[in-house]
């Protein structure tokens, strides 16, 4: 993993100075709320319903064994001894005292990790795939892009105050594993007819009240031009996006009004300035910031597979959790553990830092002291022998982590919602606790297939409701709480965005209204092979909404 040079060190040393001398005035009244609140934000640091809530950015989802140690000690130190890892591969603490936070993120910068630009209409955290660098199907590890692009957008002069936040998300297989479409700008790794690697750049994507499937902007964008082409994009925006309207601010409103081919036009015309600027970061840079990704030493453990297939054998559950929970890994003899922080009416991306500090120690003695964060608020040990995964389920089972339910019904997606956030109308948390405990069956869960879930609280949809293949929004209706159903969402390679069926539920009636929309499905599906979203793509939404509200 990357390890910061003397400039990052300089630059988190410097921002945690001044952020200790802005929080200060703040405390003394020298500055008002209104003054602090852009000042805290750029520093990840947010006013919720009950206490300050900081955001600490996790650069491409990538974590050290001793930066989770790290995280682990600052939630039990500055928190409720817990903390909530995200749908950006970022982790967030929910009661944290203002006074606290200068010492709070100098702790940080102790490991290489920082608040910087997780808030604010900047550039925020690059994200991408969790699997990068041991998946067998990608065409280039996309941490090594993704970490240019981090040192060329921090702290940009140009880009520090856009029209709205923006983000930028990178994938390097066909499998897209980052929802890139659902991004500002979304970067597919590709070849091109001559074999060269390059990128194929998706602008305009974004989730919230208009949600947008990104376009294609440009199919491929050599290695050397990246960066002059990103800038190009973003100036373009910067010049053109609205900032009389947050509703209008976001860049996907840009490409929609202008249109795509309009947009990519004015970007074509604004490159050779970008180019002659001398953006584009030389060959040799390059390389040195790949060697830090360089792939560990592998052991060639062929011969001591066999327990492994022995304890599948003998264990059915164990088997079950390989099924879901391991990820094929491109060196022979290993695998990628996802962790699943659902455990059934857990909070979903929530662990206690007893947990953290015990997967920061697996991470050690059985996944090369390293770490991932993904996309659906899960953590993943990305190097584990497959002769160690038996021990791996047995200890994930002691902390409460062992459900094998990766990609299944239960393995849902929830955003705060009402119990912490201010913006939020509705709860996300307890409707994924009752619906993990209503399909808790796993016998159930594996006959049903990949599902996924994702509840919002509101209209911003942090808990990418959009991109459920069930989406659950949250909605206040004259002062109840209703929850809306959308089916047919997708953040994968396949982007669609879930299509509202009808009226909204009761909190009381939701978990039935979906336990019908399940049933729906095992009922029309095709064979036992037809997924929940094939199977709707097969039918629209008829059935469904004849299940739920009767014929019409």
């Amino acid at each position: 993993m990357y390890i910061y040079d003397q400039f990052d060190h300089a630059i988190t040393k410097e921002r945690v100075a001044e952020f200790s001398q802005q929080v200060s005035r703040r405390l003394t009244g020298e500055l008002s709320e209104e003054q602090f609140r852009p000042l805290r934000l750029m520093n990840g640091l947010y006013l919720q319903l009950h206490a300050y809530m900081l955001r600490v950015a996790i650069p491409y989802g990538t974590l050290s064994s001793k930066q989770l140690h790290k995280l682990a000690d600052i939630a039990k130190k500055y928190d409720r001894d817990y903390a909530h890892f995200t749908t950006r591969q970022n982790i967030q603490y929910n009661w944290i005292k203002l006074d606290q936070v200068p010492d709070l993120l100098a702790e940080l910068a102790s490991v290489e990790m920082h608040a910087n630009q997780t808030s604010g209409n900047c550039i925020r955290n690059v994200t991408a795939d969790q699997f990068a660098g041991v998946a067998g199907d990608e065409i280039e590890d996309p941490r090594i892009i993704s970490e240019v692009i981090r040192q060329w957008s921090t702290f940009h002069p140009e880009f520090s105050f856009l029209p709205r936040k923006f983000k930028i998300a990178v994938t390097g297989a066909p499998k897209d594993r980052a929802a890139i479409q659902y991004h500002d700008i979304g970067i597919h790794i590709v070849k091109n007819d001559a074999g060269e690697t390059g990128y194929a750049i998706y602008v305009g994507g974004g989730m919230g009240r208009t949600p947008v499937v990104a376009p294609l902007i440009k199919p491929f964008v050599a290695r050397a031009d990246l960066l002059s082409y990103l800038e190009a994009c973003l100036r373009v925006y910067n010049l053109h996006g609205r900032r009389d309207n947050i509703y209008k601010a976001r860049i996907k409103i840009l490409v929609r009004d202008l249109g795509p081919a309009e947009y990519a036009r004015q970007v074509e015309e604004m490159w050779p300035m970008t180019r002659a600027a001398g953006v584009d970061v030389p060959a040799g840079e390059v390389a040195r910031i790949a060697a830090f990704f360089a792939p560990p030493a592998y052991d060639k453990i062929l011969e001591r597979v066999a327990a492994f297939t022995a304890a599948k054998a003998k264990y059915s559950a164990f088997a079950r959790w390989v099924q879901t929970n391991v990820h094929p890994h491109k060196v022979p003899g290993y695998g990628a553990v996802t962790i699943s922080l659902k455990p059934i009416g857990g909070i979903p991306g929530d662990a206690s830092s007893a947990q953290m500090h015990a997967i920061a120690d697996m991470a050690d003695t059985y996944s090369l002291g390293e770490v991932r964060v993904t996309h659906v608020q899960n953590l993943v040990l990305p190097n584990v022998k497959q002769a160690d995964l038996f021990a791996v389920w047995q200890r994930l089972g002691e902390i409460g982590f062992a459900e094998g339910n990766v990609g299944l019904i239960t393995d849902i997606i929830a955003c705060p919602g009402l119990d912490y956030c201010s913006l939020a109308n509705a709860r996300s948390i307890p409707i994924a606790q009752r619906l993990s405990q209503k399909f808790a069956d796993l016998d159930r869960q594996h006959n049903i297939g990949p599902l996924q879930i994702k509840i919002s609280g509101c209209i911003n949809a942090c808990g990418h409701h959009h991109a459920g293949h069930i989406g659950i929004l949250g909605v206040d209706k004259a002062g109840v709480e209703l929850y809306q159903l959308t089916l047919g969402g997708a953040g994968d390679e396949t982007a669609s965005i879930g299509q509202l069926l009808g009226p909204g539920f009761t909190s009381e009636d939701i978990v039935g209204a979906v336990d019908k929309l399940v049933n729906t499905y095992l009922d029309l599906r095709e064979k036992p092979s037809e997924t929940f979203l094939e199977a709707y793509r097969r039918v629209g939404p008829a059935p469904f909404k004849e299940s739920l509200y009767g014929r019409r």
